[in-house]
């Protein structure tokens, strides 16, 4: 198997199935990562809850709270906690593709969430985008939400109760002094998240998502060329992924500047 220049202007015959396969790529990035980051801070918030609606089993008759045994165990038990902690496992444990044909198949059959076939932002099947854009913001949203706890775990105590003593809420604690801090922290992680949200973005195209995966399908059948195809894509993903990670990087830098002071 050679590279040929012969191959590269075949390949190029198809360079407007492949711009419409990046902004394809750029929409399904972008609307997932809003998504999956309102659905991760959700998730982290109830991980981190306190709710305990079973605490008054732990209660003896003389008004103390039991320690050890089965009651003081099911005092503990965190329902909101537990429907987060179990998602996240659900969500990790299995492959992405099986959650996307769950969502395409199953969630928007036409039998649950039946979408209408009309095109959206110019040359996208919603029926086909949605479900794409839903499965990678559900698998996202999992394992952003343990990032983002690490980071607010990762924030003094201190903070939270010397806010609190200058007379801010628990919302406003958690708005203005905790989440700024631990976004700080988690900033690498979240970009490398972002950077592999762009990539795992090509699954999609097997449920029929016109993204660069797709355009590489039509012009391997077209031109009857396997690895031109290939480079080409993957120096559009590296046209993505390179500039958003440095892109990240320099944000990091300009909120640290001030730990250096």
């Amino acid at each position: 198997m050679s590279i040929s220049a012969v191959g590269f202007e075949k390949t190029f015959q198809y360079a407007q199935m492949f711009k419409e396969g990046m902004l394809c790529t750029v929409y399904l990035s972008l609307f997932t990562v809003i998504l999956g980051f309102m659905l991760a801070l959700v998730l982290a918030v109830m991980r981190m809850s306190n709710f305990r609606p079973l605490r008054f089993l732990a209660m003896t008759p003389d008004g103390h709270m039991r320690e050890e045994g089965f009651l003081a165990v099911v005092s503990r038990f965190n329902p909101i906690s537990f429907i987060a902690a179990v998602y996240v496992e659900v969500i990790r444990a299995t492959p992405m593709l099986v959650q996307l044909f769950i969502v395409y198949q199953v969630v928007f059959s036409k039998d649950v969430i039946n979408l209408p076939s009309v095109t959206v932002l110019g040359f996208l099947k919603l029926n086909r985008f949605l479900p794409g854009v839903v499965a990678l913001a559900l698998n996202s949203g999992a394992y952003l939400s343990e990032i983002i706890r690490a980071g607010i775990q990762s924030v003094d105590g201190g903070q939270t109760e010397a806010s609190r003593s200058l007379g801010l809420n628990q919302g406003q604690t958690m708005r203005f002094i905790v989440l700024p801090q631990a976004i700080k922290n988690i900033l690498p992680a979240i970009g490398n998240e972002f950077v592999t949200i762009i990539k795992e973005s090509a699954i999609t195209y097997t449920i029929g998502v016109a993204d660069l995966m797709a355009a590489v399908k039509a012009a391997q059948a077209g031109t009857f060329l396997v690895l031109e195809p290939l480079l080409v894509v993957a120096a559009l993903y590296f046209c993505l992924t390179f500039p958003t990670s440095k892109i990240i990087a320099y944000f990091e830098r300009r909120m640290r500047r001030g730990d250096r002071r």
